[in-house]
């Protein structure tokens, strides 16, 4: 036999009594716990336990989940019984059973980790699915509120597109000299040496005047015009959600597409041509001085050769590029700037994304080019 504050404890060779009493409230559970630390080795081996709660003169949730979690954990070994108890123990023990069941521990499925693995696919290719979904939604109404500008002039609002053209063009001919003037540089000398070694020397005229115009300063320009103006939009129409400015616009009735998508979309499509067409002559002032550096031809032969070798198509295919690169760029940079929630950190990703985005479809849009052309022998 053994008493405490607490609990009083009856045992024999196959029985035990837990007798509690007293006051169990919170404030007492380490007490209360102590004891039965002290008691719980004297229960082992026992066939049945029996909970005597007679002496209890008051107990608060606290305590009865205490009660609650020594029960479960008795009858793990022990077949427990709980006896004479009060309407009001009764009634505690209900309601605290009743909102207090253990949440079962997750099991570990087997092969966890190809699980997680096709798991974290899948949600990622759902997520992917959901965005394309989205922006396909976006690309149409921004398509039909395209050709409802173009058809009704009057709604464009050319101060608008100016500005985003000086931004999106003007302020871009540095870097897009400096970037064509060095692809031009690394095409033409890679490309003598080459050349030297077979004495084809003035081929490097067709190869430069081909290969410029035709692919790389279209795919070099749009790139880092997606890098630059694009991911400028997705920050400013991220900042506009952020301060709420388009939810106002929306209150006040003025149309999202037509004031905040179209002049970035119209500028761009205006910009990105002539930002090519200057890349063209940026790349090839630049193969001409390596031609001259490297292989000793002269500005004269370079023109005679680039003008009877080289046809104008390839600059037209160069051009023809340009719309659709900076509609798919103005556009991704815009439907990202919706997207941006009420955090700062979501500009950064967003941002982010879009130039990903947009630098991914130019490419893969350019391939598609390559392909439609030399099928149609253009």
């Amino acid at each position: 036999m053994d008493s405490g504050t607490f609990v009083h404890i009856d045992v024999d060779r196959e029985h035990a009594t837990l007798k509690i009493k007293g006051k169990w409230r919170v404030e007492r559970l380490d007490h209360i716990e102590a004891e039965f630390q002290r008691i719980v080795p004297k229960l082992k081996e026992k066939k049945s336990i029996l909970f005597d709660t007679s002496g209890i003169e008051e107990i608060d949730t606290g305590a009865m989940v205490f009660f609650i979690s020594i029960r479960e954990r008795l009858k793990k070994t022990s077949r427990v019984h709980v006896i004479r108890s009060t309407p009001e123990f009764c009634h505690m023990f209900r309601l605290v059973k009743r909102y207090n069941r253990p949440v079962p521990a997750a099991k570990e499925p087997s092969f966890a980790l190809l699980t997680n693995f096709l798991y974290s696919i899948g949600e990622k290719t759902f997520s992917m699915l959901e965005d394309f979904i989205l922006f396909l939604n976006f690309l149409g109404a921004a398509t039909i509120a395209f050709f409802y500008s173009v058809i009704h002039p009057s709604n464009i609002r050319f101060k608008e597109t100016s500005s985003n053209i000086f931004k999106a063009g003007t302020t871009a001919i540095p870097i897009v000299a400096l970037s064509s003037f060095l692809v031009g540089i690394v095409i033409a000398y890679q490309s003598a040496v080459q050349l030297e070694k077979y004495g084809a020397n003035i081929f490097i005229v067709d190869m430069i005047g081909i290969s410029i115009p035709r692919e790389l300063a279209p795919l070099i320009t749009a790139i880092i015009v997606a890098g630059r103006s694009g991911s400028s939009y997705t920050a400013q129409i991220g900042v506009m959600k952020i301060t709420e400015e388009i939810d106002a616009m929306k209150t006040m009735g003025f149309e999202i597409y037509r004031f905040v998508v179209l002049p970035r979309i119209f500028a761009m499509i205006v910009a990105l041509p002539l930002l090519i067409f200057f890349a063209d002559m940026i790349g090839i002032y630049a193969g001409m001085i390596i031609a001259k550096a490297q292989l000793g031809i002269n500005t004269t032969q370079f023109l005679d050769r680039l003008q009877n070798a080289v046809e104008v198509k390839h600059y037209l295919v160069g051009i023809f590029k340009g719309p659709f690169f900076a509609f798919i760029i103005a556009a991704i940079g815009c439907f990202r700037g919706f997207q941006v929630s009420g955090n700062t950190e979501s500009i950064g990703r967003y941002t982010t994304m879009s130039v990903v985005n947009a630098i991914f479809l130019v490419v893969a849009i350019d391939a598609l080019f390559s392909v439609i052309f030399t099928e149609l022998g253009i």
